[in-house]
């Protein structure tokens, strides 16, 4: 049998809007739902522009810390980003996360970003800055230098949280290699 080489890979979008965006998929919860807050932010590309046609997927724990079937929670969010950059997503506040080691993750919601001129997506995660005692005990955020791991913290606005997401430059976001 021959193997074929690998082929290279085609960059994501500018095509995100036909297909992979549905209408409630900023809605992890609906609207109404006790404790909902907003995460927020704006994409930016290397020059500081908004990327105005990307995709931003959240992935969390439930406010327990867990990841089971809850009523009216779905634990996955997708946003399209509109013409400012600007994607945002209805949820929860996630728990505490036990790792497999025993470790503790301090809440935190996991981030996919797609957008045009990228190979493939790149990945990061959402803390919040009223978790502090959490935040300092993270395994995760702990190996992140010290002077990086604001790109990863968000400060609570009125409705929920705000992280802005940098791709390149001297404000970039830290992304993980999963």
């Amino acid at each position: 049998m021959r193997k074929l080489p690998l082929t290279p890979s085609q960059t994501i979008g500018p095509f995100l809007h036909m297909g992979l965006v549905w209408s409630d998929g900023p809605d992890v919860v609906p609207d109404g739902t006790p404790s909902a807050v907003w995460l927020r932010g704006t994409v930016f590309d290397g020059a500081g522009e908004p990327v105005g046609d990307g995709l931003v997927e959240t992935w969390q724990a439930d406010p327990d810390g867990g990841f089971g079937h809850h009523q009216r929670f779905r634990s996955f969010g997708r946003s399209a980003t509109d013409d400012a950059g600007e994607w945002a997503v209805r949820t929860l506040k996630p728990g505490a996360v036990e790792s497999a080691d025993g470790t503790t993750q301090a809440p935190h919601v996991n981030l996919s970003v797609f957008a045009r001129g990228l190979l493939d997506r790149v990945v990061t995660r959402i803390y919040f800055a009223d978790e502090v005692d959490a935040n300092t005990v993270d395994p995760v955020l702990s190996a992140v230098p010290e002077h990086r791991r604001g790109t990863l913290v968000a400060p609570a606005i009125g409705d929920g949280y705000r992280l802005d997401i940098h791709l390149q430059g001297e404000a970039e976001t830290v992304f993980f290699d999963v």
